[in-house]
């Protein structure tokens, strides 16, 4: 076993991104993730990443783990749940998880993602 310390964000090149096309409920958010660890099968992930405003669609196959550092968001189950996350706040978000997230003000989180 292997302790790896992740590196700092000035470290790490950014990936630019958002959600597909398909996906979009509204705006135009504008995805930016620091990627700081990859395991060697490619199934396990952790670092940091930031939305600009505008909300999509979300299904989830895989398990994460987050912690938001900044902004305001709101992630919604098909079901009707919500849930208002703001700095500070950790969840999970479990493989089986459909609906939607909506970025109200940039957000930034610390994301472990941990794929089937």
């Amino acid at each position: 076993m292997t302790l790896l310390p992740l590196p700092d964000l000035d470290g790490i090149a950014p990936e630019a991104g958002g959600p597909a096309a398909d996906r979009i409920l509204s705006g135009a958010p504008v995805f930016t993730t620091w990627n700081g660890y990859e395991s060697t099968d490619g199934k396990r992930f952790a670092g940091t990443w930031r939305s600009t405003p505008g909300s999509w669609r979300i299904a989830y196959d895989e398990w994460e783990y987050c912690e938001i550092l900044e902004g305001e968001s709101v992630v919604a189950h098909d079901d009707g749940r919500s849930w208002p996350l703001k700095a500070g706040d950790r969840f999970v978000i479990e493989p089986g998880f459909q609906g939607s997230w909506t970025v109200v003000a940039t957000t930034t989180k610390r994301y472990v993602v941990v794929l089937p």
